[in-house]
């Protein structure tokens, strides 16, 4: 590292989203080098509230913007800007969006915001004004039932979409320019009947996507064509749940540490968190065990440093931060903080 290397990583400090959907605000926390955790502000998020939702949320490519969409009518997208200095939110105003969306990313270019609505079975692309504000949607691409989730692949020319009714994830070529979403080729691959696909993520060496079932809690490891923006068949197929589980599958969020060398993914019936080791080559995955953790984790993120991984639990409205074992991979229980009421999304931003 050179010293100008060393300065800035020393003076990044890095800041934590939450949505609450109940309270409808956001939380926002500043994540320190040491692991603590220190309230920053809570911030309201305008519009008609109704409880028992969700609030998704999205950061834009250059970190100086948040998106938080409204899952009541009229729906909307709420844009803040972000403080670089203090992580502060700043009120910049909502935008309208063409269903109540369960997900919501922002392209590689920052000029679209994509949407994906579970109620609606569609998925959206808005373009986003100069302004920050979403602009009323230029597409819609109607889906098979219960969109839940939809992400850009690293190089902004691919975008794979969920359907858990349908058992399949779509995958499309988005045009970056227009704003365009068009059938690939495939244009679905599907998993076992009534898995219920739910969230998926990219490795962070663009070889594999990890796909997370809901109703059944299977991770699907899926080589990835870089070239073509498709699916290979699995490579495997792991299992989110804890040794001895009964009851009903609930699986909610999936996420890698930066540098890919490990996956966790939350499940809700038993409120723990799965841990698995990545094999860098073949991307086949090795349980590392699983955690307790805030009770109903529907959404948790990991800090960009790969450092933390913190979870928030729907019905404890509280989060719980760990320590992740850069060896091995384990969670370290470090502390719990209340939270707004129903905690479902985190975001987690180191800012200069």
């Amino acid at each position: 590292l050179t010293w100008g290397a060393l300065m800035s990583s020393a003076s990044a400090a890095t800041f934590v989203y939450v949505g609450n959907a109940d309270s409808q605000d956001i939380s926002v926390l500043e994540l320190k080098p040491n692991g603590d955790l220190s309230a920053v502000e809570t911030v309201k998020v305008p519009g008609p509230a109704k409880p028992g939702g969700s609030l998704p949320l999205a950061i834009s490519p250059e970190k100086h913007r948040l998106y938080a969409a409204l899952r009541n009518e009229p729906y909307t997208a709420v844009t803040f800007d972000i403080d670089a200095k203090t992580g502060r939110l700043k009120l910049v105003g909502p935008g309208p969006l063409a269903d109540s969306m369960a997900y919501i990313a922002v392209d590689r270019t920052g000029r679209f915001l994509l949407g994906a609505s579970y109620g609606g079975n569609k998925v959206t692309v808005n373009a986003i004004g100069p302004n920050g504000v979403i602009v009323a949607a230029q597409q819609t691409v109607d889906t098979l039932p219960n969109a839940h989730a939809i992400i850009v692949d690293p190089t902004n020319r691919y975008v794979l979409h969920t359907s858990l009714g349908g058992d399949v994830v779509y995958q499309q070529k988005f045009d970056a320019k227009a704003g365009k979403l068009t059938p690939n080729e495939p244009p679905t691959v599907s998993v076992k009947a009534k898995g219920g696909p739910r969230h998926l993520v990219f490795s962070p060496d663009r070889k594999f996507v990890y796909l997370l079932n809901e109703l059944d809690a299977a991770i699907y490891v899926f080589p990835w064509d870089a070239n073509t923006g498709t699916l290979k068949k699995e490579a495997q197929v792991a299992s989110a749940l804890p040794k001895g589980f009964e009851g009903k599958p609930w699986a909610a969020d999936i996420h890698l540490t930066p540098d890919g060398k490990y996956l966790y993914a939350s499940e809700r019936t038993s409120s723990t968190l799965a841990a698995f080791r990545v094999d860098p080559k073949t991307g086949a995955l090795g349980a590392i065990g699983s955690y307790a953790t805030a009770k109903q984790p529907r959404g948790f993120a990991i800090d960009p440093a790969g450092r933390y991984l913190l979870a928030v639990g729907q019905v404890s409205n509280s989060m719980i931060s760990y320590a992740i074992d850069k060896k091995t991979g384990e969670l370290k229980r470090l502390s719990e903080t209340p939270m707004g009421k129903n905690p479902n999304w985190v975001e987690i931003v180191s800012l200069p």
